[in-house]
């Protein structure tokens, strides 16, 4: 046998002739199972059926001695059962004979199990090569009750053997037996360097079992998972044999119900194991070994060419191993390709397809789209088209019905992206034969069949909606052995303008086991933050999923706005977890980033990443930040793209740790100095004492915005929401005790109610029928909690979001924000949460005399903090950026200490200047700020593209003069101007200048200046210079 060295290189590549096969000697990787008290047992087993009487005695013995000696039951069993479980079993055996006797049946139904909470056994009859469909589905229940949930503190390894006998000389039914047992490891806490070990991390009972040369393999396998997101393949042929065993290592809880899935995929190939195992490791690895043959007189392609198509579609069974549409799989009515596709273009059909119509459109013509009034008809009509029209069972039922179209759909699909990476050394693979002898058919005949064969207007709407998806996926990883999740490159250009008015530059959409997702951006060079939405409830679930893309979209529109100051345009992702996924937010997160990377990485990484077809053509970086839920990751995706050779690792995310280079937005309050700002300009400009100001504030001393805001602040805060539940207190919420949870990071149910007064509560969400110290009774804490700002003891003089779904205030609910008489609850507003309030509340509110300052123009500290953070990272090469940026042991470099200043300076002057800009233009023109605020950001986006383009980019005088005004001056003392604009690339140099120039000018002068204002401003402007 040869074993690779290069542990990362060489997996999951379909071999070449370049490559080395491994050769395995035809003995098993373990010791054999010997129990050496199965005589007596046998005895002991006579001896009670006998007792029992339900076999006739001159049977008993010759039952018993099949049993143990024709069937070819492992001796694992015998050595985990009793005397009275074996005898039972033996009983079901004859009952079972007995009835297929009555029936003149030549094959066994027969489902013997035992379970307890150290040791699971299931037997069953079993054909070789077919799944089960029926009955109960044993490996399903092993997967789900085991091998899902298996934990380094909780694991279970797995044994299971075929029968070499029939059941008896007439039957031709053979038995198939699980052993699962709950592991007992030799270090349940291994250091970082004990984890590659495997003597450190495995079961005891595998040590006891395993041979030399399986341990050798599982080692080498077990540490190549631990440098990996994803799973890790080696196929060994046995010599002499036909015999192929592949044994899969991945990390624990990646992925589900992947045991199960792989005997479906086997068999779809006329392939049946002999043994299987499942060994699990406290390292978090858990490994998976399959023995598998030829079954017997099978029509189809031999093994060792179909054994080359399992290991290349365990990837795509490893992203999504149960999906709606896998019994098309099991029944081999699809191909496991074309259900996965099946299944990713009814993920698309839920949010893509076109359900408005001609009448909405024509009725967006009639209504006024400036009118609050006519506006929320539009919108609420919008969301019952969408969600009554084409709900997801309707559309996965018109699927279904359809399965050959499918395969047709597919075929045109993979005629474009696939690419045979056999056809240079080998035969072609599998599915490239059968893509070779399928009827390819041109986008206006599938259009034609669709037509023909689908029954109605609605299925002929879904079904082409698979053809919208095939004509705009630019890349995907959807042929990549390695990959962890599914990612699509769109172009965008299919979203409706009606509905999307802003024109989208870039969108992926990303489809894993535990979740589906997007990324938005409207520029080429764009930044945002990734964001993981959970559910609390099905209920939840069932709106996010409808709304997932309209958020992505409008969270991108608001980042691109926001980003008017910084070079970078507007982007945003989003992770929608599964309902039943709710407790794996890192694990969707690696997938997603890593899945991404896929298709931004170019060239050809053997092992890793093999070629794609790539329709965009064009070189692709995303800049990834913070969001809700992913803080915490940012460091774990940069390390993950320096790993896997990106040239932006660097720049790839922001928000990471110092001692990454990092400015972490929460520990220096950086999104909040921006919404401060404008609290402080209000107070500023209305002569008021911060101290004397109520405040009502969403979102908690727990997370990133919400605690700094509680730091930077000396109001009267009445009250606040969080995760947890709803904080009180009308006379005011001692700040010490706020300040001491927004220290810790902790929420409000972790507050001192000793520390309220007598008019104060605290309600959490797990909390039922609460009766506060008005009178009023709460029936439920988690309806009180998601309610509590529009409840009527939520009035305050001004209202910070700082936390908060999107679109928690709309024309639905925004006049529970008044009372009877029309006065508002609030005087001020400063939306610090991203979209808390829609656009049309806002409106509402500002008509009704509350001065609102929305999202993007408050909530842009972060990014400008982000930008300047990447901008260091492009500025500095790799020794000086380790220098000056990177903090060590507690050591933090003077030049990145007094760089962190900066970046504050800047976040504050740019919040002022644009606050002295809106509250300006108000007072000039009585506009709505919500309005003037997008006036001013399209102004600026305008104006920088125009700028970065024209005339005064090639005066290299002017150029300098802007770009040493834009550059911050440490970054110019450090370097220089002429280092920066050599290691700088100029596309982003120019949109330094085009943003520096665009927002300064407008600021000034506003979002519609006079003819001569821009002669005027750069007459100024240089002048000032010189």
């Amino acid at each position: 046998m040869t074993i690779s060295t290069e542990l990362g290189a060489q997996r999951l590549l379909v071999p070449s002739t370049l490559e080395k096969t491994h050769t395995v000697k035809n003995v098993s990787g373990y010791n054999a199972n010997e129990f050496p008290g199965k005589e007596e047992q046998m005895v002991s087993v006579c001896d009670f059926l006998s007792g029992v009487g339900f076999l006739p005695k001159d049977l008993v013995q010759n039952e018993v001695s099949w049993f143990y000696g024709n069937l070819g039951i492992d001796d694992y069993y015998f050595a985990l059962e009793t005397v009275e479980t074996i005898a039972n079993h033996i009983m079901a055996l004859y009952g079972a004979k007995i009835l297929a006797y009555t029936r003149h049946e030549s094959v066994l139904d027969i489902n013997l199990e035992r379970e307890t909470d150290d040791a699971t056994v299931y037997i069953h009859s079993s054909k070789p090569g077919v799944s089960q469909l029926n009955g109960p589905k044993y490996e399903k229940r092993i997967d789900e009750k085991y091998l899902d949930a298996s934990v380094r503190t909780l694991a279970y390894r797995l044994e299971s053997y075929r029968s070499n006998g029939t059941v008896s000389s007439s039957m031709t039914s053979q038995l198939r037996c699980y052993f699962v047992t709950k592991c007992h490891f030799v270090n349940e806490n291994p250091t970082p360097e004990q984890e590659t070990d495997i003597r450190q991390v495995a079961d005891v009972t595998f040590l006891k079992k395993a041979t030399d040369h399986t341990l050798q393999v599982y080692e080498e396998v077990m540490n190549s998972v631990l440098q990996r997101t994803g799973p890790v393949i080696e196929m060994y042929q046995v010599e002499g044999s036909r015999e192929h065993r592949l044994v899969i290592g991945y990390r624990q809880r990646s992925t589900q119900n992947f045991f199960s899935a792989m005997s479906d995929l086997y068999h779809y190939y006329n392939l049946y194991s002999t043994r299987k195992y499942v060994e699990q490791f406290s390292n978090g690895v858990t490994i998976m070994s399959l023995y598998l043959n030829p079954v017997p007189n099978a029509r189809g392609f031999p093994i060792e060419h179909s054994i080359h198509q399992v290991i290349k579609e365990t990837s795509l069974i490893y992203c999504l191993p149960n999906t709606p549409l896998q019994s098309f799989f099991q029944s081999n009515q699809l191909s496991v390709q074309e259900t996965v596709y099946g299944y990713v273009c009814w993920i698309f059909c839920q949010h893509f397809l076109n359900r408005l119509g001609s009448e909405y459109l024509a009725l967006t013509t009639i209504l006024d789209r400036t009118n609050p009034i006519h506006e929320e008809v539009l919108n609420k009509m919008k969301k019952r088209l969408r969600q009554e029209t084409f709900t997801r069972e309707y559309i996965l039922d018109i699927i279904s019905q359809y399965p050959e179209l499918i395969k047709l759909l597919y075929a045109n699909f993979a005629t474009v992206h696939y690419v045979n990476q056999r056809e240079a050394t080998l035969q072609p693979t599998l599915s490239y034969q059968r893509l070779s002898t399928q009827e390819i058919l041109t986008e206006d005949q599938l259009r034609d069949k669709i037509k023909h064969t689908t029954s109605n207007a609605h299925e002929q709407m879904v079904l082409e909606s698979f053809l919208v998806f095939n004509k705009h996926v630019l890349k995907t990883n959807f042929y990549q052995s390695t990959k962890v999740a599914l990612s699509f490159r769109m172009d965008p250009s299919f979203l409706p303008e009606i509905e999307y008015p802003n024109k989208v530059y870039g969108m992926f959409l990303v489809v894993g086991s535990e979740f589906r997702g997007f990324h938005v951006r409207f520029r080429d060079v764009a930044r945002g933050g990734i964001r993981i939405i959970k559910s609390r409830n099905t209920e939840a679930y069932s709106i996010n999923q409808r709304t997932l893309f309209d958020e992505n979209y409008a969270l991108a529109a608001t980042q691109q706005r926001k980003n008017k100051d910084i070079p970078e345009g507007g982007s945003k992702g989003t992770i929608l977890l599964d309902m039943d996924q709710q407790d794996k937010p890192r694990v969707a997160f690696e997938k997603y980033v890593d899945s991404v990377l896929d298709l931004l990485i170019i060239g050809k990484t053997p092992g890793i990443k093999e070629t794609l077809v790539d329709r965009y053509k064009k070189p692709e970086i995303l800049f990834f930040g913070p969001d809700e839920g992913t803080a915490d990751y940012m460091d774990w995706a940069s390390a993950h793209a320096r790993r896997r050779n990106a040239s932006f690792w660097k720049a790839f995310t922001t928000g990471k740790s110092q001692s990454l280079g990092g400015i972490p937005h929460d520990l220096f309050g950086m999104t909040t100095r921006s919404v401060h700002q404008y609290v402080l300009g209000i107070y500023r400009k209305l002569g008021l004492r911060e101290e004397e100001c109520t405040k009502l504030q969403t979102g908690g001393p727990d997370g990133d915005l919400g605690s700094n805001e509680i730091k930077i602040s000396k109001d009267k805060t009445t009250a606040i929401v969080d995760g947890s539940g709803v904080l009180y207190d009308e006379e005011g919420i001692d700040r010490e005790e706020l300040t001491r949870l927004a220290n810790a990071r902790l929420m409000i149910s972790n507050f001192n109610p000793e520390k309220l007064s007598s008019k104060g509560f605290k309600v959490l969400v797990d909390e039922n029928n609460v009766k506060l110290p008005n009178g009023m009774v709460v029936d439920n804490g988690l309806q009180f909690r998601n309610t509590f700002h529009v409840n009527q003891l939520s009035s305050a003089m001004i209202f910070v979001p700082c936390g908060g779904r999107p679109e928690s205030v709309d024309l639905g609910n925004v006049t529970r924000l008044l009372d009877q008489d029309g006065v508002p609850r609030f005087k001020y507003v400063v939306e610090g949460a991203n979209l808390f309030f829609t656009q049309e509340a806002r409106l509402r509110l500002e008509k009704n005399g509350v001065v609102i300052f929305k999202d993007a123009s408050a909530n842009k500290g972060g990014v400008t903090s982000s930008s300047l953070e990447v901008l260091a990272a492009l500025a500095f090469n790799n020794e000086e950026f380790e220098e000056h940026m990177c903090v060590r042991d507690g050591k933090v470099p003077a030049f990145y200490d007094a760089y962190v200043k900066e970046v504050q300076e800047i976040i504050e002057r740019n919040a002022a200047l644009e606050f002295e800009a809106l509250w300006r233009e108000h007072k000039i023109s009585k506009a709505p700020l919500s309005i003037l605020s997008d006036d001013l950001s399209i102004a600026i986006v305008q104006l920088n593209e125009q700028l970065q383009h024209n005339s005064l980019w090639n005066n290299i005088e002017l150029r300098r003069i802007v770009l040493e005004a834009a550059f911050p001056n440490l970054l110019l003392k450090q370097l220089g101007l002429e280092t920066l604009l050599q290691r700088v690339p100029e596309s982003y140099v120019r949109a330094i200048f085009g943003a520096s120039l665009a927002s300064q000018f407008v600021y000034k002068y506003g979002p519609n200046p006079s003819q001569f204002a821009f002669f005027e401003f750069m007459n100024s402007f240089t002048s000032t210079k010189n």
